[in-house]
């Protein structure tokens, strides 16, 4: 069985990495539409407005990704709490401590990770 302690101060530290990555993304996203708001930027004939389309669309793509890992941070913390941490969603089996290791928020085993079994 997996040692919950351990992990759950790992996923603790992830948590407060992922909430504090947050406001400098929404920063970055506030910072893209007030360039393109005070310009009179077209995308498709200005080389600068392919640049902010560019920059808005990768902060934004970073801001969900930041947002769906602090969602499986959160539902891992929420599983040791509930005493199921380390146990595999689809079969019950153990996850695999080193696979845990790697992504202690998984809920899957190693051979339930793809979705395909």
């Amino acid at each position: 069985m997996a040692d919950t302690e351990r992990f759950r101060v790992l996923l603790e530290e992830e948590r407060a990495r992922k909430l504090a990555l947050l406001p400098a993304l929404r920063a970055d996203i506030a910072s893209a539409n007030a360039a393109r708001q005070n310009s009179n930027v077209d995308d498709e004939h200005d080389p600068e407005g392919a640049t902010i389309a560019f920059e808005l669309s990768q902060a934004s793509a970073l801001l969900d990704q930041s947002r769906s890992g602090l969602a499986q941070v959160e539902a891992a913390l929420e599983r040791i709490a509930a005493g199921t941490f380390g146990i595999c969603a689809v079969c019950g089996q153990e996850i695999a401590e080193g696979r845990l290791e790697a992504r202690p928020w998984t809920p899957f085993c190693i051979l339930h990770a793809s979705g395909k079994a």
